[in-house]
């Protein structure tokens, strides 16, 4: 039998580039060895969104557009809304009694996010738990992997504490541990110099039009030592020359040479990239405007997805509750 991955995302927004190179083409190539159950995490959407919950409805559809669009396949992965399958919540509520509040008061991702994010207020009982809620959604499935950057481990470690507490607090060997498959992520800022993000609109979509991604990349910040056409760039310093290194590396070679011994203008180089961005994204907007054409395919898919993920949710739930009472 195939080993199974679990994977999600928040529909908090639009998709952008940063998923696209991070996780959904990943995605794609191991839905052709593992069994795979990607779900849209609308839970983890509310804990941060819940004041602008209104809008999670028709980020979820963009999403799974954004999804199949992408060549993420429902014959072959099941892709499924995280709230309708109501065994998330109730694993969630059991490892919640069991989960020290030390364990989440250290995560450093949400240290990050207290700090970064100040335009919401995070200072909740749902956010601080949200890792919690993670576990429940990885072990649910019984996932034997979860692929992730690097910067998500200490995630997954949590998930594999909670699983083994579970395991000696009802001394059973339940859960087995949970691996990391670990993807390289290519550096990949926002048009700012910051992570990409969507709290931060600092983001390139994959459906922005031809002339957002033009006006976006004309905005991008480039050689903060380059003020003047005729000084020498230093691309490895550019957050634009990381952008060809990803999306054009045959023409990294040139630019690199030109931009060097400074034959080559940012205003140029960064026309050069957005044609390069639009051409790369072409594919997967025609596609999107494809599938748009079918109103009902997304209701279906997803539909179909809960089926099939309540089955095996349902069938773990109720080994782990004969476990417990």
């Amino acid at each position: 039998m195939r080993k199974r991955i679990f994977s999600g995302m928040r529909p908090t927004g639009k998709l952008h580039l940063g998923h696209l190179v991070g996780a959904l083409s990943n995605w794609v190539k191991l839905q052709e060895a593992y069994d795979c159950v990607f779900g849209i995490v609308d839970w983890h959407a509310l804990m941060g969104e819940y004041e602008n919950s209104k809008a999670i409805t028709e980020n979820i559809y963009e999403m799974a557009l954004d999804w199949l669009a992408s060549g993420i396949d429902p014959k072959k992965s099941i892709v499924f809304i995280q709230s309708h399958v109501p065994e998330h919540l109730e694993l969630n509520m059991i490892f919640s009694c069991l989960t020290p509040l030390g364990w989440l008061e250290r995560n450093p991702t949400y240290k990050e996010q207290l700090r970064e994010i100040t335009t919401r207020d995070l200072q909740t009982y749902g956010f601080l738990g949200y890792p919690v809620l993670q576990a429940a959604d990885i072990l649910l499935y019984k996932a034997d992997a979860v692929p992730i950057g690097e910067d998500q481990l200490p995630h997954i470690e949590l998930t594999r504490e909670i699983g083994r507490r579970f395991n000696h607090i009802f001394q059973v060997e339940f859960f087995a541990d949970c691996e990391a498959i670990l993807t390289k992520t290519p550096r990949l800022l926002g048009v700012d110099g910051r992570k990409m993000s969507k709290s931060y609109n600092n983001a390139i979509n994959l459906s922005d039009s031809k002339e957002d991604i033009l006006a976006k990349v004309k905005n991008m910040f480039t050689d903060p030592k380059r003020i003047k056409l005729s000084d020498v760039g230093h691309p490895h310093e550019c957050n634009v020359y990381s952008y060809y290194e990803v999306f054009s590396p045959d023409a990294t070679e040139t630019v690199f040479k030109e931009c060097t011994k400074a034959q080559r203008g940012c205003t140029d180089c960064k026309k050069c990239l957005a044609d390069i961005l639009i051409k790369n994204l072409s594919p997967l907007q025609e596609k999107r405007i494809s599938l748009e054409k079918d109103k009902n395919l997304i209701k279906d898919v997803l539909s179909d997805g809960a089926k099939k993920a309540r089955a095996l949710a349902q069938e773990t739930l109720g080994q782990i509750k004969e476990i417990i009472f």
